[in-house]
């Protein structure tokens, strides 16, 4: 793997560490926005696909 490549990777995993907290401070507060909550869990779920993605493409193939 390339460093842009694990640059890339480790910017989106901060971003979804970074959507985590910000759902975990939203739901705590008496009257959350559940669309809000919705749309960023919905991000969250995007880039966890896509950093899976890039993990796999970046993975050689073991035929075993």
């Amino acid at each position: 793997m390339d460093d842009a490549t694990r640059e890339m990777l480790e910017s989106m995993k901060a971003e979804h560490r970074r959507l985590d907290e910000q759902i975990i401070a939203l739901s705590a507060e008496p009257l959350f926005d559940q669309l809000e909550i919705a749309r960023l869990k919905r991000r969250k779920l995007q880039l966890k696909d896509h950093i899976q993605l890039m993990i796999d493409r970046n993975t050689p193939d073991i035929i075993a």
